[in-house]
């Protein structure tokens, strides 16, 4: 084997720290940037959060490590005016009836570009919800100022005369109870639970939890207690003045509950002995109850969605213009520190070499955040301009449109649309929804051109809420009527579709 030398010439992307975090910035959430924000104030010393609206840096082609101790420290703020205030200056020059604006601060002509083939980077920053201010509450703390379940029932308990044995064996019922208010432990489990091996004292515990627990199933909400589903409809039916349609809706429930699911009419009349007119009369009334009593208790934590892009009308006519301009609400409003930058200037020495690089890294930040915001404008401008027919007609009017296009208009890789895309909001004139869901496939219509999946979605939705109660449409017959009107869409896809849009079947329709 002889050895040789050999030159070659190769070309390779080498993702810098900076542009790591520029990507890993852009796919961010509202909610996760402002983590991010919080994360690096607490981390570097040299930046810090602005009330005031001052100047962004002009970085243009000048990068961070040829910025000398003179230059002015970078500063990138949100205004304080509110999104309706008429901009100062646009960011991008996409043609159309579109105008994209940014606030008054903001002086970026978006032309930033991300580094192609980068989906390897990510970041998977778990999303918080932040206050402004300590006075200021969430949606979750609100929801958590209501009484629990627990509460509103140890409240009830108070009030009947019991012995201290009785009312602590209620008590422990009532905290062993679940979310939606059932108890689903057997008494048998909970008793042996307390009294372990001990024979004598498990036979007293379940005398005292069954008394316990018909006291707790007298209390409210009605149904509470129950330990399946069948008990819980039934104490509700219980509570109700008894009649025909009760007794028959009680021998509903005693039967298999997947009978009731399916709405297997004839198999219940045969089971109950009863009447078609009054199993249907009695299912309509089971429909009416509430399958989870402790549900209304429960603290949801509500997601409140805050748009990172708004979109308004200019004007009136056949052909409206629409502005396009990033929301001031979600722009963190950051700067370098003056007086540590001033600081590390007049130090001199390799003591300073280790803050010198915080600062960089505090500068680097403001860019990144600045071209994360750009990037977003940029593609919510592009997009604007080719589903125009949606801001002005609705969802019926929006057109097939994929990630490439956008990357293709704007010069940026697709992986950086799908960034820019996910978990960012657009507020419009018909509500606010996801980058995302503006595109769509394309579904060939008779005339050769193509219809969007979303458009198709609208349509099946409208089928639906106008037809018979008595006779719902099927699948196919849904595909016939969107061939009807040019699109040439199979049965599969319209089921695909219609339980997309959690739809039931046209039997269930039927039903119910």
């Amino acid at each position: 084997m002889k050895q040789g030398l050999s030159l070659r010439v190769s070309q390779h992307l080498a993702l810098t720290p900076q542009l790591q975090q520029s990507i890993r910035l852009l796919q961010l959430s509202t909610l996760e940037l402002s983590q991010e924000v919080e994360q690096m104030l607490d981390d570097n010393p040299f930046l810090e959060v602005t009330d005031d609206a001052a100047q962004r840096e002009e970085f243009g082609t000048a990068t961070a490590d040829s910025r000398t101790d003179d230059e002015p420290a970078e500063t990138y703020s949100a205004p304080s005016s509110s999104a309706e205030s008429e901009p100062a200056d646009t960011a991008s020059d996409a043609p159309g009836d579109t105008d994209s604006v940014l606030p008054d601060s903001w002086d970026g002509d978006g032309t930033t570009e991300m580094a192609p083939d980068d989906s390897e980077w990510g970041g998977d920053a778990p999303a918080r919800n932040h206050n402004d201010g300590d006075t200021q509450l969430d949606a979750t703390e609100l929801a958590r100022q209501q009484e629990s379940m627990t509460a509103y029932l140890h409240r009830q308990a108070l009030s009947l005369r019991l012995s201290e044995v009785d009312r602590a064996a209620l008590s422990f019922l009532i905290e062993s109870l679940n979310d939606d208010g059932y108890l689903e432990d057997s008494l048998a489990e909970l008793a042996a639970g307390l009294a372990g091996e001990d024979l004598e004292e498990l036979e007293d515990l379940q005398q005292r939890f069954e008394v316990a627990l018909r006291l707790l199933q007298s209390l409210e909400p009605t149904g509470v207690g129950a330990r399946n589903l069948a008990e819980c409809l039934m104490l509700q039916l219980r509570a109700q003045p008894i009649d025909e349609v009760v007794q028959t809706a009680l021998a509903i429930c005693a039967q298999p509950m997947d009978l009731l699911a399916r709405r297997d009419i004839k198999r219940l009349v045969q089971l109950c002995h009863d009447s078609e007119v009054r199993v249907r009369k009695a299912i309509a009334l089971i429909q009416r109850l509430d399958p989870k009593p402790g549900r209304r208790f429960v603290d949801v934590e509500r997601n409140v969605v805050v748009p990172d892009v708004i979109v308004t009308q200019i004007g009136r006519g056949p052909n409206p213009r629409f502005r396009v301009q990033l929301n001031a609400d979600v722009m963190p409003r950051l700067r370098v520190h003056d007086m540590y930058a001033s600081a590390l200037k007049a130090s001199k020495g390799a003591s300073g070499a280790g803050l010198q690089q915080r600062l960089q890294e505090a500068r680097w930040f403001i860019k990144n955040i600045q071209q994360r915001f750009d990037t977003i404008l940029r593609v919510s401008n592009a997009i604007v301009e080719r589903q125009k027919n949606f801001f002005v007609h609705g969802e019926l009017a929006m057109r097939p449109l994929v990630l490439r296009e956008i990357a293709d208009e704007l010069g940026l890789h697709e992986s950086t649309i799908s960034r820019v895309t996910t978990a960012k909001y657009m507020a419009t004139p018909f509500g606010t929804y996801e980058l995302k869901y503006f595109f769509g496939s394309a579904l060939g219509t008779e005339t050769g051109g193509n219809a969007s999946s979303t458009a198709v979605r609208a349509l099946i939705k409208q089928f639906v809420a106008s037809e018979s109660l008595k006779k719902p449409l099927s699948d196919n017959q849904i595909s016939e009527m969107l061939k009807e009107q040019g699109i040439e869409c199979a049965r599969r896809t319209v089921a695909k579709y219609r339980e997309s849009l959690r739809i039931a079947p046209a039997n269930l329709r039927k039903a119910l």
